[in-house]
């Protein structure tokens, strides 16, 4: 597998700008190899995994927190009380404020949520979603909207949104995220593209979004990432990461 050209390393600008990595991630409910999903996210030295299918029931606290720690991350927010989505970070990320919120039910459907925060790194304040859209179509249509707007009413200039579409860029969800935002791997091809599903790679479903001004340096799925190796990828959960290097300009 050959390997893609070095992302950018995180650090802090001169001009108070802040270069990061974020890294969006269905983890399965953790019920795959832990210890590769664990490699897998250490490797690609994320400031922040917005995570979709955390561990939702029984002890699910103490999974989410285990598998924190052994990547060098903590957690953030969500997982249980958003439903699914949540969001880890490293102590580099200053934390202001965190919400979870609980989307509306549909009868006979899975609940859904978002997991939310807004985040300083050095001069950069940025605000974070965490999301896991309907496989319905026209519900996670409607999901689509109340992503734009919750970004919308964060209250800041610059915002990163990432998750599980369960669409594809043709389908108007999809389209609809990425005319309100920046599609990160359309602005900046890196690695790979497909994230479903890791044994016959052949859609990208999920995504990482960022508000216009915010410069996407590089976006894709890690392959051949030094660290993260094939075996790791398709033994830790049922689809690929997507990794992005991003520069937030400062306040």
């Amino acid at each position: 597998m050959p390997t893609p050209p070095p992302l950018p390393n995180s650090r802090t600008e001169p001009d108070g700008s802040a270069i990061i990595r974020v890294l969006s991630y269905n983890i399965r409910s953790m019920r795959d190899d832990t210890a590769a999903l664990a490699r897998v996210i250490g490797a690609c030295a994320p400031d922040l995994v917005l995570v979709q299918e955390a561990p939702r029931f029984f002890r699910w606290r103490k999974k989410l927190a285990r598998l924190a720690a052994a990547s060098g991350q903590v957690i953030l927010s969500g997982g249980g009380t958003a439903a699914g989505p949540a969001i880890l970070c490293t102590l580099r990320a200053t934390v202001e404020r965190t919400e979870d919120v609980l989307l509306p039910l549909t009868p006979g459907r899975h609940r859904r949520g978002f997991a939310t925060a807004v985040v300083r790194f050095g001069g950069a304040r940025l605000g974070v979603l965490s999301c896991h859209l309907s496989l319905q179509r026209d519900e996670r249509y409607e999901q689509g909207g109340m992503l734009l707007d919750r970004l919308a009413g964060m209250g800041v200039e610059h915002a990163v949104a990432g998750g599980d579409l369960n669409e594809r860029p043709d389908g108007r969800t999809f389209r609809r995220l990425a005319e309100g935002l920046r599609d990160c791997r359309a602005a900046a091809p890196w690695g790979g593209e497909y994230t479903s599903t890791p044994t016959e790679p052949r859609q990208r479903i999920d995504a990482i979004f960022a508000t216009k001004g915010v410069e996407v340096l590089g976006c894709g799925v890690p392959l051949g990432l030094p660290g993260v190796t094939d075996t790791d990828l398709r033994a830790a959960t049922d689809h690929f990461p997507v990794l992005g290097a991003l520069r937030v300009p400062g306040v």
